[in-house]
């Protein structure tokens, strides 16, 4: 199968389900700067399964959190060893390979879990969310990323934004190293910027505000009100995550009481196990496919938010199309997509996700919806 996109591959064909793995560089068009540093390009990998002629492809890679790190080459041990012995199975039925998936990373078990949906929703001829039920139409506007800068540099990547898109939800990064008054100066600069849009334009954006956990306890109290003041809509992860459950659950409860807009946790909140933990402190969760191991835990936090009456946040790290448009597949469920990565790739080899406007749809084709350069699926 020849894969000019991907560098590095890895084949095991014995048995009943062939196996590729291939390493492909992914690069920014502006680097994201957050609380914990600066990232201008990464390496993903592509796991393709084969089965009786149908192909199904996941995409996965390391990331960091701040508490819990996971690395690229990694994932590639964990999944070369796993490789011979998904040779022996099937694809389906997939609850059969839950124990095998039980054991991985995370990271390793997303990039399975995802090949193996999109085999599922190509063997039977259909997109993956249409097999849950839900409506491909349904999808609220994805915000846009402006990463720590100075306010120059973060003025100037939201005018580019909108040069790129008619984006309305916007998301700014704060917990700058620079300290508190950095931060207040952005959330001004921002929230005035949004003003003149509207003024200029009738459109009216909304302003969120993601901490990445770079906050202490008294820095997030003494933002609160300044974000309130310039109608700051949510506030996601004010501060570090904790390994440590009952110390996590207890920083937002320290908060909740006293914040005036939606509380979201997105480090702090990996699996259904976690949201459950966190939902009487937090009013919504931002659910990542890295993080909770693929769709199938993503679609069940998704569901039991909704029953639990928190919204839903899906969100991404430096993923390509192919990450983004397996979480397109839960759209109908969210209420605030985050899905912008991929939008500022400049060799992103994947093509799905549909884009109109500022609101992602999943991809039309069966399974995940999304081709990749040189694999015929």
């Amino acid at each position: 199968m020849a894969m000019p996109v991907a560098t590095g591959a890895r084949r095991w064909q014995a048995g009943s389900m062939h196996c590729r793995l291939h390493r492909i560089p992914l690069t920014k068009a502006v680097p994201l700067a957050i609380s914990r540093g600066t990232t201008a390009s990464v390496e993903h990998l592509l796991l393709a399964i084969e089965h009786e002629g149908i192909i199904g492809i996941g995409e996965t890679g390391g990331f960091d959190t701040g508490h819990r790190c996971f690395s690229t080459d990694a994932v590639v041990d964990e999944l070369s060893a796993l490789a011979p012995r998904l040779a022996e199975r099937s694809p389906e039925p997939m609850q059969e390979l839950e124990p095998l998936l039980a054991d991985l990373s995370p990271p390793a078990r997303c990039g399975l879990d995802l090949a193996l949906h999109d085999w599922w929703g190509k063997r039977l001829g259909q997109p993956v969310g249409r097999l849950w039920g839900l409506d491909p139409g349904v999808s609220a506007p994805t915000s846009v990323t402006l990463g720590l800068g100075s306010v120059e540099a973060v003025l100037a990547r939201l005018e580019r934004w909108w040069d790129q898109l008619p984006a309305t939800r916007i998301k700014l990064k704060l917990g700058s190293p620079d300290g508190a008054d950095h931060d207040r100066a952005l959330v001004e600069a921002v929230a005035a910027a949004l003003q003149r849009h509207r003024a200029t334009t009738g459109v009216a954006c909304e302003l969120q505000v993601d901490a990445n956990g770079g906050w202490d306890l008294e820095r997030a109290r003494s933002m609160l009100g300044l974000l309130a003041e310039h109608g700051v809509v949510l506030v996601e992860q004010p501060l570090p995550p904790q390994e440590d459950p009952d110390a996590d659950c207890a920083g937002f409860a320290a908060l909740d009481l006293d914040c005036p807009m939606a509380l979201v946790a997105d480090e702090s909140c990996w699996d259904l196990h976690d949201l459950l933990r966190l939902a009487p402190h937090v009013d919504g969760v931002n659910i990542k496919l890295l993080k909770s191991g693929g769709l199938a835990e993503a679609l069940l936090m998704a569901r039991t938010s909704r029953r639990l009456g928190l919204s839903v946040m899906l969100g991404c790290y430096s993923d390509a199309a192919l990450l983004n448009g397996a979480a397109a597949q839960l759209l109908p469920l969210v209420d605030w997509p985050d899905l912008d990565s991929h939008l500022n790739l400049v060799d992103d080899p994947f093509r799905g996700p549909v884009l109109v406007g500022d609101r992602l749809l999943p991809g039309t084709g069966p399974g995940l919806g999304v081709t990749v350069e040189g694999l015929p699926c």
